[in-house]
């Protein structure tokens, strides 16, 4: 694989020292993805994370003094519909 026909591919210029250093880094990485190739993987498993993952749920509970709707209303700079307005971040 030639890093100069993808750095045109990617629309990035590169100077030839650049293209000296990165077609070696690119030439030991397909190197290193040929021995993984290599590797009998039959009958294992495929895994997203090296470890179990467990997703942890809990109830949903109020923990410590609770303030009313209507305290929470009353201290908004603005509010609209019994919620607090905020100023439009996106258009």
């Amino acid at each position: 694989m030639d890093v100069r026909d993808v750095a045109h591919l990617a629309r990035i210029e590169l100077t030839d020292d650049e293209a000296k250093r990165y077609q070696g880094q690119i030439e030991d990485i397909l190197k290193y993805v040929e021995q993984l190739n290599a590797i009998d993987v039959e009958g294992i498993e495929a895994t997203a994370h090296a470890a179990p993952v467990f997703d942890v749920i809990r109830e949903d509970i109020a923990t410590g003094q609770s303030i009313s709707q209507e305290a929470v209303l009353a201290n908004a700079p603005a509010t609209a519909h019994d919620q607090i307005k905020m100023p439009k971040v996106v258009d």
